[in-house]
């Protein structure tokens, strides 16, 4: 057992998930701007900030998950020769089920608790210039739970010998949806992003591995 244990440490397996995990921690650098560094400059509380402030929060924190993503895009190419690329796979029909479920999904969660669509809702208590920055705040967002998704998924296909599981939606509803636990305060929340995130795993596979029409679909159900 130690062996198995030693031998997963030092395995390609491992080194995926190791890249699943960075995305995940630069999506947590996000905590330590919004609770710790800028009430520490601005001397307020995140719910207190302006719009200017929460426009600075959001450009840096965009920048950041840009950068993160980058580094481990490129960290995957150099260290594993792993290609992060659309395979122009053709529209499928499990595919665009899986796309529809999720979507109408997200969009009944939202609606609930937006008390409206919530691109809508955004925009009416925003306003376009802030509306423009959470937007693209939120495509950032995608990339890195996106590369969450396919890392896991490839790490434990390569230690489970199954590639038809959605082993990177389970990771990504472990991980980013769960932590909407503390983020949001609600367990509730939490145990919903659980199911998101198997969903957005299942999108991936049923896609097969498409990272471009992934990251599509999964960006769509996000906004709407």
């Amino acid at each position: 057992m130690i062996n198995k244990i030693k031998s997963f440490f030092k395995s390609e397996s491992y080194q995926y998930f190791e890249l699943a995990m960075l995305a995940f921690g630069g999506l947590g650098i996000e905590v330590l701007y919004a609770y710790w560094l800028e009430p520490l400059i601005y001397g307020h509380p995140m719910n207190e900030f302006t719009a200017t402030e929460r426009i600075i929060h959001w450009s840096v924190t965009i920048i950041t998950w840009l950068v993160v993503a980058a580094f481990i895009v490129r960290s995957a190419k150099k260290d594993l020769g792993f290609q992060l690329k659309g395979i122009d796979s053709k529209w499928t029909r499990k595919g665009i089920i899986a796309s529809c479920v999720l979507i109408g999904f997200m969009v009944l969660e939202n609606y609930v608790d937006a008390g409206g669509l919530k691109i809508i809702r955004e925009f009416q208590k925003l306003g376009v210039l802030k509306f423009v920055f959470q937007h693209l705040y939120y495509l950032a967002e995608v990339v890195l739970f996106t590369l969450i998704i396919v890392f896991g998924q490839n790490s434990l296909e390569k230690l489970f010998k199954k590639k038809n599981v959605p082993y990177g939606g389970i990771i990504v509803g472990l991980t980013w949806g769960f932590a909407h636990c503390f983020t949001k305060g609600s367990i509730w929340i939490g145990l919903v992003g659980i199911v998101v995130g198997f969903l957005f795993g299942a999108v991936y596979v049923f896609w097969n591995k498409d990272f471009k029409k992934t990251y599509a679909v999964l960006a769509l159900a996000f906004i709407i």
